[in-house]
């Protein structure tokens, strides 16, 4: 009889370290859900990876006026297009580089086509290269930002309305960056099912 509170201990810390493992479980699948608006979220902040900034009309103006009193100089940007395989469009940037004055609003066009008999909705992952020149490289309006959905056979001009920070000008690792290439990759959207 004098094992009984002994094993009513084990019983209570067997119970604890359960307890422990299932929220520590319990955690890590809900860091698991949070990690990719996360890393989005930093991302989008940081420019990490080349991914571009969003910015409004007024953060456009502002730069504007920024660039024109320090003298901003051109920087030429590159547009690249690509589809992920087995997506039916062509896509592809309307011009193939622009040359722009750093803080001053400019305007590209891509232009896409559905190739099926069916209508296909896309989403268009998005970055730049070099990677540094994300955190500077702002879309005011980009056909990115929402879906596209392209009925059969239609064709489509789709518009990016940018700006480059005049911060760039500042930033060591920006030295000697000539060319800024701005990259979209089109994905179907699956349906649900699929």
């Amino acid at each position: 009889m004098a094992t009984a509170p002994q094993d009513n201990f084990v019983e209570r810390q067997n119970l604890k370290v359960g307890l422990y493992a299932f929220l520590g479980a319990l955690f890590m699948l809900g860091m698991g859900y949070a990690a990719v608006p996360l890393y989005d979220l930093f991302c989008r902040v940081t420019g990490f990876g080349g991914t571009t900034q969003q910015a409004s009309e007024a953060d456009a103006a502002i730069a504007e006026r920024m660039a024109a009193v320090a003298g901003a100089p051109e920087i030429s940007i590159r547009f690249d297009a690509s589809i992920a395989r087995g997506m039916p469009w062509e896509f592809k940037p309307a011009q193939a580089t622009d040359t722009v004055r750093i803080g001053q609003r400019d305007l590209a066009f891509y232009t896409a086509k559905n190739n099926s008999d069916q209508p296909i909705t896309g989403t268009a992952t998005f970055n730049v290269e070099p990677e540094q020149a994300g955190i500077y490289f702002n879309k005011i309006q980009c056909f990115c930002f929402t879906e596209q959905t392209l009925q059969p056979g239609e064709d489509v001009r789709m518009p990016v309305l940018y700006f480059i920070d005049p911060a760039a000008m500042e930033d060591e690792d920006m030295d000697g960056v000539e060319q800024i290439t701005l990259s979209y990759t089109f994905h179907q959207k699956k349906e649900r099912g699929e």
